[in-house]
């Protein structure tokens, strides 16, 4: 909950600095290409509910962004990512010993937004993403062991589904993104484990060219 405020104070903070200007520089005609940077927060959930506890964990997020105008008001805004998910867990074997593990899956992620742009300083975005896994990482205590798709039923293509919003200031843009995966993340359907899903929220700065 104090994660989530400080991000509020920060936006509002941002719109009250774009509503001090003067003038601003109203781009929603023009086709811009940007780069950005910033960090997820993620996690995963079962989808048949049953007892999995997992705590969520930051990871990186950075890639290319293109905004193509249909319209002053609407557009499309595909993206290309290097995005970092996962989820941390710990607890005890036999009441004795006590573990920490922390699952990082690090995916190519391509959402295909489509935008809507009711003033020059806020754009809203909805859309499909498809997510390519390119490495998972496992962390158990102190001891670091790096799996590359050991389980055949790992799924590495799935389809995602996010929303969020831009702050535009000029040509700096703040990105705010919340997605989850509509495909659970086994393969070929043989096996009900592993049988979850990501879910995160996202943040990145970037800057228009």
């Amino acid at each position: 909950m104090k994660k989530v405020m400080m991000m509020i104070l920060a936006v509002i903070s941002l719109v009250n600095l774009v509503s001090a200007q003067d003038s601003t520089t109203d781009l929603r005609n023009n086709i811009m290409f940007g780069l950005k940077a910033g960090a997820n927060f993620s996690n995963v959930y079962d989808i048949k509910g049953e007892g999995f506890v997992a705590d969520p964990k930051f990871g990186f997020a950075g890639g290319a962004f293109l905004s193509i105008p249909i319209g002053k008001y609407i557009g499309l805004q595909p993206e290309i990512l290097f995005s970092q998910k996962g989820f941390k867990a710990k607890g005890e074997i036999l009441g004795i010993i006590s573990y920490e593990y922390t699952h990082t899956t690090s995916y190519i992620d391509v959402p295909l937004l489509l935008a809507f742009k009711p003033s020059e300083v806020f754009t809203l975005l909805i859309g499909p993403q498809f997510s390519y896994l390119v490495k998972q990482r496992d962390v158990l205590a102190n001891t670091s062991l790096t799996q590359e798709f050991n389980n055949d039923n790992l799924r590495k293509n799935t389809f995602c589904f996010l929303g969020g919003a831009d702050i535009n200031l000029s040509k700096l843009v703040l990105s705010l993104r919340g997605g989850w995966d509509i495909q659970d993340n086994k393969g070929d359907g043989t096996s009900s484990n592993p049988r979850y899903k990501n879910v995160w929220y996202q943040a990145t700065l970037g800057f228009r060219f």
